[in-house]
């Protein structure tokens, strides 16, 4: 068998195993790699060297640079300055999707959403808004000013770096920005005038309490004398309960200490305020006689002692009715404000699962929640609503939205741990202002050596990311957690692929079929059609992979043309940034999928139009800036 067909068969069952999204792409990349070299595609002794492709490298450190950007304060200052845009929609999307444009071209563009989507979360509830509007404007915006740079998107980065191995010289770092800003501010005044319009709106899900109605399940237990769970920890309990019930607080001689920091065992008259629905109450009484706190809810607490949280107002809905039946009873207005525990305190935040969280496809039982981050799961919300199963049977999805509980010093470093980017919480610190112009100076300096080619990109960002580092700008482990190791792993992986796609003559036989197709038609149609697949492509998997394969292609056609093959690796380029059509596309598209209560069909009413607009507009551009006679 040809090794052309072999390479089409790995890649038909890599792109398959994409799309079927079972397994995480860093898999399946590495699936493809070693199902290459035992094919004899790839030789074993270069089975490895894309880790030390430059792509790589660079993508590394620019993500080691753009959570310095973060850690700096950068997000605060951000914050302070959208907050004060007022009710006017136009001028909320044009501040809030204007500016994550403007830093996604000076940074990773995943990482310029993450500066922003808690801004304009908390501009959403603040004035009483459906998030959903804000959102997706959000993400489609930070791929559109990844197109601007060198480092504004992988796809860019790995164009950069096979230009330079077939004429010898790599894109600069403003290469791409005469074509790239101009789509962006097309597709920015498309979003403004008229896109905002195809955005679903999902009414009544900017508040935590509309989206986890978390005040209807909040109930106040008490330990009896022959209660079963007198004498237990709340790790035995929740055993023995075989259920992972949050406790969120423990109310002992009328002082309150948080679940999560509570470690003694339970004694009569203890009060636990727990989040916990019919079906759950009746698990509590059935297993461990817990009964519902009534002593309490019926005395009467001195007036003006009632302290209300910072983060969510939950009160003790704890009075039920005993005939029989398991269900709750509201209290009225009047018996909220006076009955309850004070839960201030009670660090609660809300947080989305990232792509790259190790929490995808695991459960709060597998990852040790509580016992390994100290923190409890009170509920899941995905698109948009609360999932109602069994919190320890509730596999977790990208874009899931969590309401967590957890000590305010450790919660920051728990949630960058397990892959979590915190959407709203008061009290939980998102950027923490230091050294933020040492931040942008080291920047700017690796900026200054590329544009006078003193130095390599990869090696002129890596420098600056080790002096970012070595600066305290960044401690050294939220270095490492800043580096996407998925994608990483992608990358190195699927560039030997790539490269026996060409090396084997899949890349010239599809070029050839293209060539054979647009004969009778002006180049400027192929390349079009180059552009469309590439888009196409890079909404079923992610866009760095997208661009790797296509790449080798664009050139192959170039060749066959006999023309420059500048205007076919930027049609790449561009085109592999932009997946608007799905939520899978794109790491953007992903995480504001939860927050924003979108189904995995409502990307493409704004999403097919905008591809149509950066279609019209980048083809003319690309030829403008990059004629396709050969230089």
């Amino acid at each position: 068998m040809a090794d052309s067909t072999l390479v089409f068969i790995v890649l038909g069952l890599t792109l398959a195993a994409f799309v079927w999204g079972r397994f995480r792409y860093d898999l399946v990349a590495l699936s493809a790699l070693l199902g290459s070299v035992l094919l004899g595609l790839v030789p074993s002794e270069e089975a490895f060297l894309g880790f030390g492709h430059p792509a790589v490298i660079t993508v590394a450190a620019v993500l080691v640079l753009s959570r310095g950007f973060e850690r700096s304060g950068v997000v605060d200052v951000i914050a302070d300055q959208v907050l004060k845009v007022g009710e006017r929609l136009f001028l909320q999307l044009l501040v809030l999707t204007g500016t994550v444009v403007v830093l996604s071209g000076v940074m990773n563009n995943v990482g310029a959403l993450a500066l922003l989507l808690p801004v304009a979360m908390r501009l959403a509830r603040e004035h009483d808004a459906s998030p959903s509007i804000l959102l997706m404007p959000l993400a489609f915006g930070s791929l559109l000013g990844g197109l601007t740079t060198l480092i504004g998107t992988p796809p860019n980065i790995i164009i950069s770096a096979y230009r330079s191995g077939v004429t010898g010289e790599s894109f600069g770092m403003f290469s791409f920005s005469p074509v790239g800003l101009t789509i962006a501010l097309a597709g920015l005044a498309f979003i403004l005038l008229v896109g905002w319009r195809l955005v679903p709106q999902r009414a009544g899900k900017a508040s935590t309490e509309a989206m986890f109605d978390t005040a209807h399940y909040l109930v106040e237990l008490r330990v009896g004398e022959e209660s079963e769970a007198n004498g237990l920890t709340l790790r035995e309990l929740q055993q023995k309960l075989e259920e992972t019930v949050p406790v969120l607080a423990v109310v002992r001689d009328d002082r309150r200490q948080a679940g999560h920091a509570f470690f003694g065992a339970l004694k009569e008259g203890d009060i636990l305020l727990v989040e916990a629905g019919p079906d759950e109450m009746k698990l509590l009484e059935d297993r461990a006689g817990l009964h519902l706190g009534k002593e309490a809810a019926d005395e009467e607490p001195e007036a003006e002692e009632k302290q209300q949280a910072d983060d969510v107002e939950f009160t003790g809905d704890s009075q039920a009715q005993k005939n029989g039946d398991e269900r709750l009873v509201k209290q009225d207005d009047d018996r909220n404000e006076k009955g309850g525990v004070d839960t201030e305190g009670l660090q609660l935040v809300e947080a989305v699962v990232r792509n790259d969280s190790m929490m995808v496809n695991r459960t709060v039982t597998q990852l040790r929640l509580h016992n390994q981050y100290g923190l409890h799961l009170v509920a899941v919300a995905r698109d948009g609503g609360r999932l109602k199963q069994r919190l320890r049977e509730i596999r977790f999805r990208p874009g899931d939205v969590l309401l967590l509980q957890g000590g305010e010093s450790e919660l920051s470093e728990s949630l960058a741990t397990l892959g979590c980017l915190p959407l709203a919480s008061r009290n939980l610190t998102l950027g923490q202002p230091r050294m933020l112009l040492a931040s942008i100076a080291i920047f700017g300096a690796a900026i200054l050596a590329m544009l006078f080619d003193l130095l390599p990109a990869a090696v002129a960002l890596s420098l600056a990311a080790l002096v970012t580092l070595m600066a305290g700008v960044l401690p050294l482990r939220d270095g490492y957690q800043a580096i996407d190791g998925p994608v990483i792993v992608l990358l190195g992986a699927m560039i030997p692929v790539g490269q026996a796609l060409e090396t084997s003559g899949g890349a010239s036989l599809i070029a050839e079929e293209m060539l054979a197709l647009g004969s009778d038609w002006p180049v400027v149609v192929t390349l079009a059609a180059l552009f469309l697949l590439s888009m196409l492509l890079s909404n079923v998997i992610n866009n760095a992979a997208a661009a790797v394969l296509m790449a080798p292609i664009a050139a192959s056609l170039a060749e066959g043309f006999e023309v420059s093959v500048d205007p076919f690796l930027m049609a790449v380029a561009v085109s592999a940034s932009c997946a608007f059509l799905t939520p899978i596309g794109h790491q953007s598209n992903t995480l504001v999928m939860g927050p924003g209560g979108y189904r995995f069909g409502d990307y493409w009413r704004l999403g097919l139009p905008l591809s149509l607009v950066v279609l019209a507009v980048a083809i003319p551009m690309i030829l403008l800036v990059w004629p396709l006679s050969a230089q």
